[in-house]
């Protein structure tokens, strides 16, 4: 495994036991995961933790996975979960639909504030409570590039170092300190920081 992936599995085992000690689920709880991958955990030449919730939740049989695919793969790799295509600043679900919302690393791809704030928006819709997770801004290294300091640079300057670094991709990404994070929530929220991670619960 490479050092990337030990780390982001690390990572990612600590938020599911924050969730299940925070949240404390029961196999009645009914989740909802935004932001379910088309690949499976370990496959292809992508991150290895991907879908760490679907392999590791005690219950999957009540999670339903909302992704971008058409999910057939996803699927076939995990019968018992229901998967619905769908956009998350705009989900397909009446108000209330679930009793916990659960979404890894999705927020800091979605666009700017304004985008943000509607995926909050909509997780606190369908969902009587949330858990939310997204890398630290204030992390000197950012989780997706594995480049130290760069997204601290002015935004022409770090566009520029992620083209050279063939990390084009990064320009896209719109990271969260943990004060933007609370900024993002109408109402009561806990930020947990995790370091290289930060954590929004609303319980």
């Amino acid at each position: 495994m490479r050092l990337a992936d030990a780390i982001s599995l690390r990572s990612r085992r600590r938020k599911l036991e924050l969730f299940l000690d925070e949240l404390r689920p029961t196999a009645e709880t009914t989740v909802l995961d935004v932001g379910a991958d088309e690949l499976a955990f370990g496959e292809g030449d992508g991150c290895a933790t991907l879908n760490f919730f679907e392999e590791h939740y005690p219950w999957p049989e009540r999670v339903t996975a909302l992704g971008l695919h058409d999910g057939r793969a996803f699927s076939r790799r995990y019968p018992q979960v229901r998967y619905v295509q769908g956009d998350a600043l705009q989900l397909p679900f009446p108000g209330g639909s679930f009793d916990v919302v659960f979404s890894n690393a999705v927020i800091e791809h979605v666009g700017a504030r304004e985008r943000q704030r509607r995926l909050v928006s909509e997780a606190l819709r369908v969902g009587r409570r949330l858990f939310l997770t997204t890398p630290n801004r204030l992390f000197p290294i950012e989780v997706h590039t594995h480049l130290p300091l760069v997204h601290w640079l002015p935004a022409p300057a770090a566009h520029r170092a992620y083209d050279l670094a063939g990390k084009s991709d990064a320009k896209d990404l719109h990271l969260l300190s943990p004060r933007s994070l609370a900024s993002l929530f109408p109402g009561r929220v806990r930020i947990v920081n995790l370091g290289l991670t930060l954590v929004a619960i609303v319980d």
